[in-house]
């Protein structure tokens, strides 16, 4: 062979290979997102929850493990109760108690009230005994006058008159005492009550202790970590669990200033997972931060205000999360796509696609 036709030869294969590469570039190039889509990375997060002691006690027992799903009102862990139980007895015997002086101070003001309405009868009787005293007195006195009566039996009636009239003054003192131990015994009566209102508010709390001693879960979701182990003591908000609430379940990314002032919240946004790029999950823009990231000292040119970066939480469908809890995952890392003009067409790569 030649060396002019090696030469041509060689040329003509340079030219396949470049022809190649221009069409696998081709192919193969990223495709651009279309006017009115912005993106930016993120990771998947959600709203934790921390399983804490009300009062400081010692854990009895941890019903789930790490990993576990459980549902709003599931017994997670239980405390020891041993003393609140003692003390709530002790405080339904003060109830009991309190009950008991309550009947006895009603049972005194009804023995005050009868012994009032008896001395009133006294006083009445005293009060008739003076009238007939003073009736006979006046009528001594005018047959003494006329010499049909001795002097001392006139005597003897104003000496009577007298005897009745310190009578009812005692009958009426009687009267007077018999209400003071009415409203003696009355307040009894009141005092005993609010003694039994706080013997019962003092059950009702440590009932609401013991309630609290059984750890539910707030909300479905799914435990992370066991950060105690039973038989450990804990102070009061001591953490034993640690759970994600998978009804809130959402993606933090950032956008530049640009963006950011064009999306509202609503805005219709796509998430592509790094493990799972096949899927396209659906999700609402649910914040935009007031207040910009990444902000350098001073701020003078154009190109240093585009610097500025803002947050944006993008929130998925609690109810698309229900039919997916097995597979959802937080800290998986991804990109999020933001429609920033509402009339612009998602390109078919960002079309929604759901596990099956």
């Amino acid at each position: 062979m030649s060396r002019q036709t090696k030469s041509t030869l060689a040329l003509v294969l340079a030219g396949i290979v470049v022809v190649a590469a221009i069409m696998a570039w081709w192919v193969l190039r990223p495709s651009g997102l279309p006017e009115g889509i912005a993106s930016g990375n993120g990771r998947i997060e959600a709203t934790e929850i921390d399983i804490a002691t009300k009062a400081p006690g010692r854990i009895v027992d941890i019903l789930v493990r790490e990993g576990d799903f459980v549902q709003s009102g599931m017994v997670l862990a239980r405390m020891d109760t041993y003393v609140l139980l003692a003390q709530q007895a002790e405080a339904q015997a003060q109830v009991r108690h309190a009950e008991n002086t309550y009947q006895t101070a009603k049972s005194i003001v009804a023995q005050h009230e009868s012994e009032h309405n008896a001395t009133k009868a006294i006083v009445a009787q005293r009060r008739a005994e003076l009238d007939a005293a003073g009736k006979r007195l006046k009528r001594s006195q005018r047959l003494v006058g006329e010499g049909a009566i001795p002097e001392q039996e006139v005597d003897d009636n104003r000496a009577r008159v007298l005897g009745m009239q310190a009578a009812v003054s005692a009958a009426q003192a009687q009267v007077a005492a018999a209400q003071s131990g009415i409203e003696a015994a009355k307040s009894q009566v009141v005092e005993s009550q609010s003694l039994i209102e706080a013997a019962k508010a003092k059950v009702t709390r440590l009932q609401a202790d013991i309630d609290d001693s059984v750890l539910k879960a707030p909300r479905d979701g799914r435990v992370q970590y066991r950060v105690a182990e039973p038989g450990e003591v804990l102070d009061a908000g001591g953490r034993i669990l640690n759970m994600v609430d998978l009804s809130d379940v959402y993606m933090t990314f950032f956008l530049p200033t640009e963006a950011a002032g064009k999306i509202a919240l609503g805005s219709d946004i796509r998430l592509v997972f790094d493990a799972l790029p096949n899927l396209v999950i659906p999700a609402k823009a649910s914040f935009v931060a007031s207040v910009a990231q990444f902000t350098p000292k001073t701020v003078e040119t154009e190109s240093e205000r585009l610097k500025l970066m803002f947050r944006v939480r993008a929130r998925i469908d609690p109810e698309l999360l229900k039919q997916h809890l097995a597979q959802v995952k937080t800290g998986v890392p991804g990109m999020a796509y933001v429609k920033l003009d509402p009339a612009a067409a998602w390109p078919p790569k960002l079309e929604i696609k759901l596990p099956k």
